[in-house]
């Protein structure tokens, strides 16, 4: 992938939205998180301050309460397994934050490269 992948969430979501792209980034996010049995959905006018918010504080519920779901979601989005190794797990408020930017950025990668090809 020649593009450089956004390296925060507020670049991720200005190039959504720049490319008309957010909504699709909500749909991938959603069937994902059906495949994965995740209780969550999230409706296509979103602010994007409530999805992080919303994702941050799911993910962190899953760590701490239901982490083989975690894990399965994880997969089934296709997280880098190099790149949660990566994280400081040792504050789960932090590393769910990171894991949820990390969640988003792997399903733009899928709506960007769909988009582009």
């Amino acid at each position: 992938m020649s593009k450089q992948l956004p390296a925060t969430f507020e670049s991720l979501i200005e190039t959504a939205n720049q490319l008309h792209l957010y909504e699709k980034l909500i749909q991938q996010l959603n069937k994902d998180l059906l495949y994965a049995n995740i209780n969550l959905s999230f409706d296509e006018s979103i602010l994007p301050s409530s999805l992080k918010y919303l994702l941050h504080e799911t993910i962190y519920k899953l760590i701490q309460e239901k982490f083989s779901e975690y894990l399965n979601l994880l997969y089934i989005i296709d997280v880098s397994e190099q790149k949660i190794r990566k994280l400081d797990g040792s504050d789960a408020l932090m590393l769910s934050e990171e894991v949820t930017f990390l969640i988003l950025q792997r399903e733009w990668q899928k709506v960007w490269f769909r988009n582009k090809y």
